[in-house]
């Protein structure tokens, strides 16, 4: 491993640390940093009662959800665009999004909270995966396997459950708009320790595809065609990467609604700071959307205080701005 790896790594775990624990301080309550650290350290003997229950019952959860929930997005997005060999590749870009947002919208606008409380992430996890399936099916009909099949495939799919979203929208009970646009926008507010198993199961997921098929993936980026002269059968390690990428996307959608931006951008920002290959460009990628991830719950939580801004508006707007960025940057290479 090189030297900028290992110092990258290293200041990127700081970081996190330094954010997560801003985070647990900083809220509609602040807490005196040596409060919270003696809450999170098991020494709280002058802490006040309440101040721990803040603490280990809803700012710590929240804050580990955002390093899991941006770890989570920014992987997926480094081994789409891999997989795709497309540089704009990222989770919601296969109808993830749409299937997890038309299987939401269906509970919010049919059922409100008749089901429970696990109805809405249920339902979520549900449209994901099936919208994921469904461009599975539609890949496999493919005659050609190419990363362009699968990229129109999961427009196809996105563009179908993006209109079933709507119709839900407009034929249901028009008082669940709000509810509908925040979780749209995304947000952890669902952040409990009984959800953050979720979102760890989809952080794991994707490390065990990594020390699986890392090599495969190396190899791909040479190209189609070193990878096979290799014996590397690239079309399945394209369904191979999308089957888990689509079930750690899902289990994320579900807890924190949509969350764009964040698959696209940070592998950009990864790639020059280490080599291409993927054990080191995917842990970096995870550890850099955490660090993205819990800053942007930091600014949502105090742009506006005491409202919370969802966290999708943060996210889209810093996504908006790295594309256009990077737009202009090509242009002046040209």
């Amino acid at each position: 491993m090189t030297s900028r790896f290992i110092f990258s790594a290293l200041a990127a775990l700081l970081l996190l640390a330094c954010l997560m624990l801003m985070g647990v301080a900083i809220g509609t309550v602040n807490i005196p940093l040596h409060q919270a650290i003696a809450v999170l350290s098991g020494n709280p003997a002058d802490v006040p009662e309440m101040v721990q229950r803040i603490v280990l019952d809803l700012r710590l959860p929240r804050s580990l959800l955002a390093a899991l929930t941006g770890a989570g997005l920014a992987m997926v997005g480094a081994l789409l665009q891999t997989a795709t060999r497309n540089e704009l590749a990222d989770p919601f870009l296969f109808g993830l999004s749409s299937g997890a947002s038309a299987g939401a919208v269906t509970v919010i606008t049919r059922f409100g909270d008749k089901l429970g409380d696990w109805s809405l992430p249920v339902a979520a996890f549900m449209g994901g995966i099936l919208s994921a399936i469904s461009v599975i099916m539609l890949f496999i009909l493919q005659k050609t396997k190419g990363a362009e099949r699968l990229v129109i495939c999961g427009l196809a799919i996105s563009f179908l459950f993006g209109a079933i979203t709507h119709y839900m929208v407009f034929s249901g009970d028009q008082r669940a708009a709000n509810a509908i646009l925040f979780w749209s926008l995304g947000g952890l507010g669902m952040a409990r320790w009984g959800t953050i198993g979720f979102a760890l199961l989809s952080v794991a997921l994707l490390v065990m595809l990594l020390i699986w098929r890392w090599r495969d993936m190396d190899a791909l980026l040479a190209g189609e065609q070193v990878a096979h002269s290799l014996g590397i059968a690239v079309a399945r390690l394209r369904l191979e990467i999308f089957i888990v990428c689509a079930l750690a996307t899902s289990l994320l959608v579900a807890l924190t609604g949509v969350i764009g931006f964040v698959g696209l951008m940070v592998p950009h920002l990864v790639r020059p700071l280490c080599n291409a290959s993927h054990r080191m460009v995917i842990p970096l990628t995870g550890l850099a959307g955490a660090v993205l991830m819990t800053s942007g719950d930091l600014l949502s939580r105090t742009l506006i205080a005491p409202q919370e801004l969802p966290i999708g508006i943060i996210t889209a707007g810093l996504g908006g701005l790295f594309v256009l960025g990077l737009v202009l940057k090509q242009s002046r290479r040209q």
